[in-house]
This record gives C-alpha cells, sequence and structure tokens, in this order.
C-alpha cells in the first residue's frame, strides 16, 4: 500500500460489502458517481472536456436493446474482491478477451484486493482471479482467470468511429447484486475529462478523454462494457453522474475508450512495466504520502510491519530518492516503484525534519494492487 492523500484522516473500519459512491465533478462541477467501488477505492481529479459534434448522415435504425444486451451478456463477467482482514469489499463488471480467461476490467474494481472471484455469465462458472497488470492512471486493469477454458469473447469494435449521437449501451452488474443490466443512451460527449472523487477518503483522480453517454448508469457496472448499436465493445464504463444529476434527469455515464483501454492490454501483455503500467505482483514500500515542499514525497504514514516501518522510516520524513531516480513528489515516488518487483532491495534518500539526509536499504514486499 503505497498511496498519495490529500487531508486524509483515519476512517473506521468497515465490514460487509460495500456499494461505494465516489462523484465526479464535469465541467461545470456536475456531480457524478464512480461505479463499482467499495470504501478503499482510487482517486480521481480533473475538469473539462467537449462535445464533437454529430456528423449527418442517413437515419440509422434504432437499437433493440434486448438484442443486444442478450448477446453481450454471455461476453461478461462478474467481479468480486475482498479485502482482509477488514472484509470490505466490492462488486463490478468485467469484459472477456479471451477463451481461457483474460478479463478487461476497471482498475478501481480491483484496487485494494486481497482475493479476486469472478462469474463467469456465459456459462455460469465461478473462477478464482489473479492480476496480470494494471494502469491506475488510466483505470484499466487486466485480470487472468485460474482454471477457464471456452468462454464466450466479446466482440470489440473500435472507439475511433465513434460520434456524438450514436445510440450506445452500458452493461453491467448493477448494485453488484450479480444481474447484469444494460442501460441504453446516446453518446454525448467524446474527450471528456471528469474529476471522481471517492466519498469514502475525499480523495480525487482526473480522467480524461473519456465517451460520455446520456444514459442512467449505476454501481457495479464500472469494468462492464459500453457497446454500439451492434454490440461491440467501444468503451470500459467507469463513472457515472451523481445524484443531484439524476434528480434533474441528466444522468450520464462514462467510459474509457476501448482503443485506449487496448494499448494498456499490449503493454501488459509484453510484460515491460512503465511509468504508468504495472506488470504482475504489486511491490509495496508501505506508506501513505502527500506532495512534500519544496520536493519529494512526505511520509505521512509509515504503516506499522510494512517494509519502510521496519526499515526505519518515519511521518514527517520526506523521500527525495529512489535509488539513483530522483523523487519531487508523491506521484514520481509511485511511478518509480510502479518498475519494482516483490522482494526487491531498494535505497531511499529520506530528509529528516531537521534537514539531515539518510541512506536505507528497504526489501520490498508483494502487496495488492494500489
Amino acid at each position: 500500500m503505497d498511496e498519495q492523500h490529500q487531508g486524509r484522516q483515519s476512517r473506521p473500519a468497515r465490514s460487509g460489502w460495500l456499494s461505494a459512491v465516489v462523484f465526479v465533478l464535469v465541467m461545470a462541477l456536475v456531480g457524478a458517481a464512480f461505479l463499482g467501488y467499495r470504501g478503499d477505492l482510487p482517486h480521481w481529479a480533473l475538469p473539462g472536456g467537449h462535445a464533437t459534434s454529430a456528423l449527418s448522415g442517413p437515419p440509422v435504425p434504432p437499437m433493440d436493446p434486448a438484442a443486444v444486451a442478450s448477446a453481450v451478456e454471455p461476453e461478461l463477467v462478474n467481479i468480486n474482491v475482498s479485502i482482509r482482514p477488514s472484509g470490505m469489499g466490492a462488486a463490478g463488471s468485467g469484459i472477456v478477451l479471451s477463451p481461457d480467461g483474460e478479463i478487461l476490467t476497471s482498475h478501481h474494481v480491483v484496487k485494494g484486493a486481497e482475493t479476486i472471484t469472478v462469474g463467469d455469465l456465459g456459462n455460469g462458472g465461478h473462477y478464482p482471479a489473479t492480476v496480470l497488470g494494471y494502469d491506475s492512471d488510466a483505470d484499466i486493469a487486466l485480470l487472468s482467470l485460474t482454471g477457464a477454458t471456452a468462454l464466450s469473447v466479446a466482440r470489440i469494435g473500435s472507439s475511433a468511429g465513434v460520434r456524438v449521437g450514436d445510440q450506445a449501451m452500458a452493461i453491467g452488474n448493477a448494485g453488484g447484486t450479480g444481474s447484469p443490466t444494460a442501460t441504453p443512451g446516446t453518446i454525448t460527449a467524446l474527450d471528456a475529462s471528469i474529476v471522481a472523487r471517492d466519498a469514502a477518503d475525499l480523495s480525487r483522480k482526473a480522467l480524461i478523454g473519456m465517451i460520455e453517454v446520456a444514459a442512467p448508469v449505476v454501481s457495479g457496472q464500472s469494468g462492464g462494457a459500453l457497446v454500439d448499436r451492434s454490440g461491440a465493445v467501444i468503451g470500459v464504463v467507469t463513472a457515472a453522474s451523481g445524484e443531484l444529476a439524476r434528480s434533474e434527469g441528466r444522468a450520464s455515464g462514462y467510459a474509457v475508450p476501448i482503443d485506449r483501454a487496448l494499448g494498456v492490454v499490449r503493454q501488459i501483455r509484453t510484460g515491460i512495466p512503465t511509468d504508468t503500467v504495472h506488470i504482475g505482483p504489486t511491490a509495496t514500500l508501505g506508506v501513505l504520502t502527500s506532495d512534500a515542499k519544496p520536493t519529494g514525497a512526505r511520509v505521512d504514514v509509515a504503516i506499522y510491519g510494512l517494509p519502510a516501518f521496519t526499515a526505519g522510516v518515519n511521518s514527517g520524513e520526506v523521500i527525495v530518492a529512489v535509488d539513483d531516480t530522483p523523487v519531487t513528489s508523491a506521484q514520481t515516488l509511485k511511478a518509480a516503484l510502479n518498475m519494482r518487483r516483490p522482494d526487491e532491495v531498494i535505497r531511499l534518500d529520506v530528509v529528516e525534519p531537521d534537514g539531515t539526509h539518510r541512506m536505507l536499504a528497504v526489501t520490498l514486499v508483494a502487496g495488492p494492487p494500489n
């Protein structure tokens, strides 16, 4: 667990499955809800976005929601995660990419997960899953199911041809009930920028370049499919407008364009990590950090029993380098650790409050996706 946070306070422990809500601020700070979250989720932050004019052309026959849903649902999965020992959990959705169980989903669905169980809607089977890799900035993760064979594979389209005014449908595990819900609507914007806020810890994260659809998308559909009128996947459902927008009849959903999501998938399949794409088990330092002034990652909490604490890192100190890589912020610390593996030994350059530098050797351990 190596988190950035802004003014977070300790929270009471939570138990049971939470259908957590994250509020998204879109352009004029319109509220929205993140989907498929629990109490410990990602953090999202940015305003803006624009609509792209619809192209004129011959009339398009209306979508047949029932027919599209019937075709797409067997190509999706329900995802349930748990976090030990608190018992917190989350429910979300995923898209089947291969017969042997490669699953595309949202990073926030599996963030912090100790165990992941996936139920295939096509054959009714349940499988343990591992995280092959993820990009938290893009909110995309790739899972692998153990023992899966002959799964129905989603038909992947392209987001490059999506236009404002196109008919679309979001399909996923609405409310975490295990039953897929199909929500038809119309594309209202491309390249939208949103700020999502985690209602549990009030942290935020930016998502840019999103597809916006006028549809009452709901919690639990995160990681599910945004499909076109033919049933081809054009996006990965991620967020939705909040209660205020819903009450005013302005409900919208947001999806990561499928072309971008597949770019992350291809990078994960290479097995080569980048500053944003993590591969395999997550290496954990065990600190909560924030940006230091004028530079570095300030250690707000060194978590008891985890590597940083064991090595002697204290709250209030500032990490300014990992090995020979400068650390200028909490984000650059995360990027440096993103390239590491469990059991690697790193050297931390730590600055004490009085300005004294210390070099510490720290052995990273395996932890949940962060």
